[in-house]
């Protein structure tokens, strides 16, 4: 073969291998964000729970100081995750921006009582628990009003309940439809090599020996492939980290890992099953078939 063809074919087989880790890495990439949402799932859910906050309005004649040794108090409970208290003067205050500081002015005395908020653990936020919870609240002595958001909570867990269901199809289809993707990409690959195929095993190579170099090969993709999106991911996370940092608080660092070392074994998993099937497939082909 001239020199300029073999500068040609050898061009055009970089072009091709890089055209392939680019899609795969693509793919890989997709899978690692689905991954890192269902491994996080839990943490999310739980992450709006403990959002939802229970208030507890207090008798007019607590004091702040009395209302700090009360959430202290109620903090030490099994199902609460923090206890804050909000003070006349915060609650005048937040009311003041809320309707203006001549509505506040009709009163002769602050309408605003001290109060609590609660914000519950995420196991105990759920309308059974809440059913158990909230009588315990009412009967202490300095709480005059307890105000739960039941509707709300309800409606949130039925809503992660949906979200959690739709997720779940989601992550099988991706992880099917990667599948597929990857494995083409490798065939379309191997199949402009066919004839180095059939080649070898004219001069009597076993298939073994045949699969050997393109094994090989595959593992080297899977790995290059996962690695770039590996990086872009890391990259990604990253910038989350440092302009939405209570965002990427949700998630798990270890996790994040975890989803790291699954797109590697899964791309070098996928690259070397595919290059498997397509080089048993072609080393047993015949010549006609090699045109097809």
């Amino acid at each position: 073969m001239p020199k300029a063809e073999k500068k040609i074919m050898k061009r055009r087989m970089t072009g091709a291998y890089v055209s392939s880790v680019v899609s795969i890495s693509l793919v890989l990439m997709l899978v690692g964000v689905a991954s890192a949402l269902i491994v996080n799932a839990k943490r999310v859910s739980d992450y709006f729970k403990e959002s939802v906050q229970v208030s507890l309005l207090l008798s007019p004649s607590v004091s702040d100081d009395a209302a700090t040794v009360l959430a202290s108090s109620i903090e030490k409970e099994a199902f609460v995750k923090s206890a804050t208290v909000v003070g006349k003067a915060q609650g005048e205050k937040e009311l003041k921006d809320m309707l203006g500081e001549d509505f506040l002015s009709v009163f002769e005395s602050a309408p605003v009582p001290v109060s609590v908020d609660l914000g519950l653990k995420a196991d105990y936020v759920s309308a059974d628990s809440l059913a158990k919870i909230i009588p315990l609240l009412e009967a202490i002595p300095e709480v005059d009003e307890v105000e739960s958001r039941q509707s709300l909570v309800e409606a949130l867990n039925k809503n992660l309940s949906g979200i959690s269901l739709v997720l779940g199809i989601f992550i099988l289809l991706m992880l099917f439809i990667s599948f597929i993707l990857i494995g083409n990409t490798v065939r379309l690959g191997l199949h402009a090599r066919r004839f180095t195929i059939h080649t070898m095993r004219l001069v009597g190579a076993t298939r073994a020996f045949i699969r050997k170099p393109f094994i090989r090969s595959a593992i080297v993709q899977g790995v290059v492939s996962a690695l770039l999106a590996i990086a872009v991911l890391a990259g990604v996370a990253l910038f989350i980290r440092r302009s939405f940092p209570q965002l990427f608080s949700i998630f798990s660092p270890e996790l994040l890992c975890a989803v790291g070392v699954f797109i590697l074994l899964f791309g070098v998993f996928i690259c070397v099953v595919a290059t498997w099937s397509v080089v048993n497939r072609l080393s047993y082909a015949g010549e006609d078939d090699l045109y097809y």
